[in-house]
């Protein structure tokens, strides 16, 4: 069991900022076409933070052409490439399935402000 802790502390990652549900996120995914390679930028709403230590991951939901669009990525995954904070968004609840409603009707106030 001790060897199976070392081994998951190691893959875990360090570089991965501070960030709750109800923030808008930018995460940048690492994506192979043949032999290219590039970072392809993904900003949206975090949804919901489920799991925790190694298998945790994150919901954002974003609107597309009048689509909404949900993806789910492992938090310490190594296809992420990077994860920076847009805005700080100051909600109630710990799941934000509601959003998946309200299509460009519902605002998100900042986190600071009344």
């Amino acid at each position: 069991m001790d060897l199976l802790n070392k081994i998951t502390k190691k893959q875990m990652r360090t570089d991965i900022p501070e960030f709750r549900v109800g923030y808008t996120v930018r995460v940048g995914v690492n994506i192979n076409e043949g032999k290219n390679k590039r970072v392809q930028y993904f900003e949206g709403v975090v949804t919901a933070r489920k799991g925790g230590g190694i298998n945790e991951t994150f919901t954002v939901r974003k609107v597309s052409y009048g689509v909404g669009v949900d993806r789910i990525f492992p938090l310490h995954s190594p296809v992420i490439d990077s994860i920076e904070v847009v805005k700080t968004g100051k909600v109630r609840r710990a799941k934000l399935n509601f959003l998946k409603d309200k299509v460009g009707q519902y605002r998100i106030p900042e986190r600071g402000q009344k």
